[in-house]
């Protein structure tokens, strides 16, 4: 298996930091009524952690790649089942069998894409060693292909069912368009970034049913600011992007503020009272530098980390200087390590943006890590010195030196 065509798969769907669906958490209780198991995954594994798309039975939401026993089991082209992890020399001192969860039976099939690439698992987990016999991995392995299709069909669906705003996928397209009309015609274009903020915080305290309405109103909300011929998208959980066409930058900040404004006037009613939210904006627009729509996208999105870490609560412009490096990016999904104090310390990373001058990068936590240090991507051959130019939690926007 080759580790950057499976990436370039997974990339294809889409699907990474995306919010919980019906259709696969249904899964996922199926999995662990049908096998009487306390725990069940839907694992997607990218270039440094394990991403949970479905969870039952397990409180994090991801955990570093490393470790995982789903990662062993996306090499595989049929079911791996792990009886007892104890008695299992790839298994007997990992961090997830001797912690938390406390793993002992792991049963998981992997989620093959029509090429054959392993991007992930559907599992099977108990805290007690048990058999699993061939109907039962027959029946596991058809959940799994359910899982693919579910998938597939994701790369079809156009608007967000909680929200009703375009899905990723479909607001890419429809910025595609609207990204070379502008690009070839020479009129205004601009793109709003928006993150509701510290909105774990809110699902922690009040549930995910309260979580929902607020997404619910805050997007209603900002549809009433919005025109028709405008385009807004729901990008991950709590992240949108609205696509101003015929809108130049400082008309799109008037409309980010207008959101902005419109979502902190929002009040949730909720069994400890009105409850309120803000959210941050990042805001860019065409440019001459600009050739390319993902950079258009990365200009707002680090404005949106900017404004994040200024503060929260605050619409902010992309600066021209700070994002000179992404006007040329590419989109992309590859392993990356990241290498401070002297070769000492290294973090696995996921490069989600690159160009010949910087990149965007996912990470475990920020926290700790210093200003520069080294980037490699073995894929590439890469190897860079970089500073940060904007953090803000587990994502980094860094500048090659």
């Amino acid at each position: 298996m080759r580790e950057p065509e499976r990436l370039i798969a997974l990339d294809r769907y889409d699907i990474l930091d995306t919010p919980a669906e019906e259709a696969f958490d249904r899964i996922t209780r199926l999995t662990r009524r049908i096998f009487d198991v306390p725990m069940s995954t839907i694992t997607l594994i990218d270039g440094h952690r394990q991403w949970f798309k479905s969870r039952a039975g397990i409180a994090a939401c991801e955990t570093a790649r490393g470790p995982a026993l789903c990662n062993v089991a996306i090499r595989e082209h049929r079911a791996l089942i792990v009886p007892d992890t104890l008695e299992d020399p790839r298994f007997a001192a990992n961090a997830f069998v001797v912690g938390d969860p406390g793993i002992r039976f792991y049963a998981g099939v992997p989620l093959l894409t029509p090429e054959g690439h392993g991007i992930g698992t559907l599992c099977a987990m108990d805290t007690r060693p048990r058999s699993f016999l061939d109907d039962q991995i027959d029946t596991l392995t058809d959940l799994g292909r359910i899982v693919m299709s579910e998938l597939e069909l994701r790369l079809l669906a156009m608007t967000d069912g909680l929200t009703g705003t375009l899905s990723r996928r479909a607001f890419r397209e429809e910025f595609s368009r609207a990204f070379a009309l502008a690009h070839r015609h020479r009129h205004d274009l601009s793109c709003i970034m928006i993150d509701l903020d510290h909105f774990k915080s809110v699902n922690d305290r009040h549930g995910h049913a309260i979580g929902d309405v607020v997404l619910a109103a805050a997007t209603a909300a900002c549809r009433e600011e919005l025109r028709k011929s405008d385009a807004f998208g729901r990008m991950g959980g709590e992240e949108f992007a609205v696509l101003l066409p015929y809108t130049s930058l400082p008309s799109a900040l008037r409309v980010a503020e207008k959101l902005r404004a419109a979502i902190a006037d929002q009040r949730t009613p909720t069994p400890d009272g009105p409850l309120q939210v803000t959210a941050s904006f990042g805001v860019a627009a065409l440019d001459g530098a600009t050739t390319e729509m993902d950079a258009l996208l990365q200009n707002a999105d680090a404005a949106l980390y900017a404004a994040k870490h200024e503060g929260r609560n605050r619409c902010r412009a992309a600066d021209p200087v700070e994002t000179a490096g992404p006007a040329t990016r590419r989109r992309v999904l590859k392993a990356g390590q990241i290498s401070f104090d002297g070769g000492r310390c290294a973090i696995d990373c996921t490069v989600r943006s690159l160009s010949d001058e910087s990149a965007s990068l996912k990470i475990g936590t920020t926290i700790g890590l210093p200003e520069t240090f080294k980037l490699l991507i073995a894929a590439d051959g890469l190897s860079r010195r970089c500073r940060i130019v904007t953090r803000a939690e587990q994502m980094l926007d860094v500048a090659f030196v």
